[in-house]
């Protein structure tokens, strides 16, 4: 049971006193010497920038101009030989800068690596996909989603987007529910600009409800003919329930057929 906390004067009281909280930070862990992350930090050697163990697996910073070789050192000398997934954050508001992570899965050890290093906006990565043919699509994802470009991919398109679409979903300065280009875009798409005064913009919003909509709602109770305008009201329909053996729907008391004389 929660704490009791006295409410006397709480209009006087603020309800967050950490208005902006934190989450604390998962603990790291040095790397134990003698571990097999020893070994495999030892074997990158200066291209380790950084290096502790988080969630029982081994985090490694490094540089972004150095992100092949050293995908390539974990795979073929220390039996990283899969590359479960591949992505970036964007940080570029709070320090310029886009975050690129691998992660890496070594079967025979059950052992985990995080890659991670940092790039500018505008600045490229080298692409993996020659060391894991899963980098492929990761790759592609990233760009589409994020605008990142990948060197010497070998098929750099977008992936779930459009090819003609305008910006990168997943960038914090994209609009929740797409700008004015995401709201014409199926308009001037299918039926073309001429079309706006007739049809109107996209509803991005999927919890909107229009409250005179007669095309997506069956409107129990208050039935009308598909399209129809509604704008001037509406008439109740009395709703009918089936009747069974045992129970009558349509009365309210739920009484059994059984009993009635």
């Amino acid at each position: 049971m929660r704490k009791y906390t006295p409410k006397e004067n709480v209009q006087k009281k603020s309800y967050y006193t950490d208005r902006y909280w934190v989450a604390p930070r998962v603990p790291r862990e040095e790397v134990e010497a003698g571990s097999h992350f020893a070994d495999v930090v030892k074997a990158l050697g200066r291209k380790a920038k950084e290096s502790y163990v988080e969630v029982g697996q081994l985090v490694v910073h490094i540089k972004a101009t150095e992100n092949f070789e050293v995908i390539k050192t974990l795979k073929e000398e220390c039996g990283y030989t899969q590359c479960s997934e591949q992505s970036a954050v964007d940080y570029l508001a709070q320090d310029g800068e886009f975050e690129l992570f691998w992660q890496l899965l070594n079967v025979n050890e059950a052992k985990r690596v995080r890659v991670v290093t940092r790039i500018k906006e505008n600045e490229a990565i080298e692409s993996i996909e020659p060391l894991f043919k899963s980098a492929n699509f990761a790759e592609r994802e990233m760009f589409d989603m994020f605008g990142i470009k990948v060197n010497n991919h070998p098929f750099l398109k977008r992936i779930l987007m459009p090819d003609d679409w305008e910006g990168h979903p997943l960038l914090k300065t994209y609009p929740l529910h797409g700008d004015e280009f995401a709201a014409w875009y199926e308009v001037d798409k299918i039926f073309g600009k001429e079309y706006r005064d007739v049809i109107g913009p996209e509803n991005r919003d999927p919890a909107r409800i229009d409250r005179y909509d007669t095309k997506r709602f069956s409107r129990v109770g208050y039935e009308v003919p598909f399209g129809e305008d509604i704008s001037g009201g509406e008439t109740e329909n009395p709703i009918e329930y089936s009747e069974t053996v045992l129970v009558d729907y349509n009365k309210e008391s739920g009484k059994q057929l059984g009993h009635r004389r």
